[in-house]
């Protein structure tokens, strides 16, 4: 009876460890509500990056993406929405190649898709896996792999995204891609300051490069933590302004 007694309570041990693990669309979730994410969908947001102003206005599903600077004395302002690109110089619309109509689109949504992760995960052309968790620096991650479908996955559906989530804050601290533009490469994304705006969280990021192009984007982090990479940038925003919409 004893044995029968303490196999039974094993199978229950066995049945909730199953029971709380987590799927990576949980995970996605918890990092969603953890970073404050979950309110970008009606908001309005701008910042600055480098030499240039983005501001993002979201309500509903909708979205209007700006990108503003100024070159050879001309003013410049980009706007991307659910019905296409446009493009102003000196408040003028202009008309735009086809052949750059995906490469100033790319450009204006990769700034605002990077600035406010991990919003953005949960769109339908996400396809998300959870990989083995690890270890990074003493803190255990769930590390998920997030790739996308053709259909709505926009230019760069090839791209393949890793992201390093804390077990215990559900906070990303490393993100890492494979990119196919401009001949293609990998980038580790390692973070090196946070910061909170109206109760959402924003990253700055040290940016590193393999020093071999061919290790795998899997183990990357293994790479960062042997000293394998090369800092290559420091992605910085700065005057962030975060309003929310009814």
């Amino acid at each position: 009876m004893r044995y029968l007694i303490f196999f039974y309570l094993l199978f229950l041990i066995s049945c909730t460890q199953v029971e709380k693990a987590l799927s990576a669309e949980q995970i996605i979730e918890k990092a969603i509500l953890f970073s404050g994410a979950d309110k970008i969908g009606n908001s309005e947001i701008s910042f600055k990056f480098r030499d240039k102003k983005y501001a993002a206005i979201r309500k509903n599903g909708n979205f209007q993406l700006f990108r503003n600077f100024t070159k050879d004395s001309a003013s410049i302002k980009e706007v991307l929405t659910n019905n296409g690109f446009q493009r102003l110089i000196n408040m003028q619309v202009v008309k735009v190649p086809d052949s750059m109509v995906s490469v100033y689109s790319s450009a204006v949504n990769s700034v605002h898709y990077f600035s406010v992760l991990p919003f953005g995960l949960k769109d339908k052309a996400v396809r998300k896996k959870l990989l083995k968790a690890t270890t990074l620096k003493g803190k255990e991650y769930y590390k998920i792999e997030v790739t996308f479908s053709e259909d709505g996955g926009g230019e760069d559906f090839e791209d393949v995204f890793i992201y390093w989530i804390g077990k215990e804050d559900f906070l990303i601290d490393y993100l890492a891609y494979s990119y196919h533009t401009n001949g293609g490469g990998k980038r580790f994304r390692v973070l090196k300051e946070a910061c909170l705006k109206n109760g959402v969280r924003f990253v700055d990021y040290l940016n590193y490069k393999p020093l071999n192009s061919a290790v795998s984007l899997i183990d990357i982090d293994i790479e960062y933590e042997s000293n394998q990479l090369k800092k290559v940038s420091e992605i910085i925003l700065e005057d962030i302004k975060v309003k929310f919409l009814n």
